[in-house]
C-alpha cells in the first residue's frame, strides 16, 4: 500500500520494480559486482516515484518485489518495505540535478575502481572510449571529514554534480563518473542504458591502463576523431545502428 504519494497505476509501479530488478542482476551477470556491491535505481519524476535496490540482499535470492519505492526525496512510500540501498541519497541528489537522467547505476568494478582509487580521469585514448564518452571520464574530488561525517552519501552526489557544473560536462554526453576513493556511478534515459554505461566504463577503464602501461606517453584521441565516433552514434545526424 502507498502512502503520501498520488495514486500510481499498480502495473506501472510492477514493470518499475521488474526494471529495475533486471538491472540489478545485469551488472552480477557482467561481473561488475561481487557480493552486495552495487545498486540500480529508476526515477519516474511524473509519478513522483523512485525504484532502487534493497539494502545488502545477495542478487541470488533478490525478488522485483523487493524493489524498494521511495518519493524524490528517498522517503520510503511502502509500508513494510525493505530498507533501500545506503547509497540511494546520492542517487537522489543526481536525480535533483541532472534533470534529463532516469536511471542510475553504482558499482564497485574492478578497473573503473582502480582508476579512481588512482584519483584520475580515465584520458580518451581510443574509439571505444568515444563511441559513449565524449571527452575524459571525471574523478571527482575528495570529501572533507566533514562532509563524510554528515552526509556521506548525499554529499558523494554533491561532488559528482560540482565536477560535472566547474568542468561544464554535459552529463548526457558523458554518462559516468568517478568518486575518487571509491567507485564508478553511469546513468541513462533508461536503466538499461545506465548498465550498459557501466560496462563500456570498466571496459574503457581496463584498456586505458594497459594502453599507458604499453606506452605512457600515449596521446588522447585526436577531436576530430573523437567527435566522429561520438557524434555518429550520438548526434544530429547519427547513423550508427538500425534505429
Amino acid at each position: 500500500m502507498l502512502k503520501n504519494v498520488k495514486a500510481i497505476d499498480p502495473q506501472v509501479l510492477s514493470d518499475m520494480k521488474y526494471r529495475v530488478w533486471e538491472a540489478n542482476l545485469a551488472l552480477e551477470k557482467a561481473k561488475l559486482v561481487v557480493l552486495t556491491w552495487g545498486n540500480a535505481s529508476e526515477v519516474n519524476r511524473e509519478l513522483g516515484a523512485i525504484v532502487i535496490k534493497p539494502s545488502g540482499v545477495p542478487y541470488a535470492t533478490m525478488t522485483a518485489d523487493q524493489m524498494v519505492v521511495t518519493d524524490l526525496e528517498g522517503n520510503l512510500l511502502e509500508e513494510n518495505s525493505m530498507k533501500p540501498s545506503s547509497d540511494l541519497p546520492t542517487h537522489v541528489h543526481l536525480y535533483k540535478h541532472f534533470a534529463d537522467v532516469c536511471a542510475v547505476v553504482h558499482t564497485h568494478s574492478k578497473y573503473a575502481v582502480m582508476w579512481a582509487q588512482s584519483g584520475r580521469d580515465i584520458p580518451p585514448y581510443g574509439t571505444t572510449h568515444a563511441d559513449t564518452f565524449y571527452g575524459p571520464i571525471p574523478c571527482t574530488r575528495q570529501l572533507t571529514q566533514s562532509e563524510v561525517e554528515t552526509a556521506y552519501e548525499r554529499d558523494t552526489g554533491k561532488v559528482i554534480v560540482e565536477r560535472f557544473e566547474k568542468g561544464q560536462i554535459d552529463p548526457l554526453a558523458v554518462p559516468g563518473v568517478l568518486t575518487i576513493g571509491h567507485g564508478p556511478f553511469t546513468w541513462g534515459a533508461t536503466v538499461g542504458k545506465a548498465v550498459e554505461n557501466a560496462i563500456v566504463l570498466d571496459e574503457v577503464a581496463h584498456m586505458a591502463m594497459f594502453t599507458e602501461m604499453l606506452n605512457f606517453q600515449h596521446d588522447v584521441l585526436p577531436s576530430y576523431m573523437l567527435d566522429k565516433h561520438y557524434f555518429r552514434k550520438h548526434g544530429a545526424n547519427a547513423y550508427y545502428g538500425q534505429g
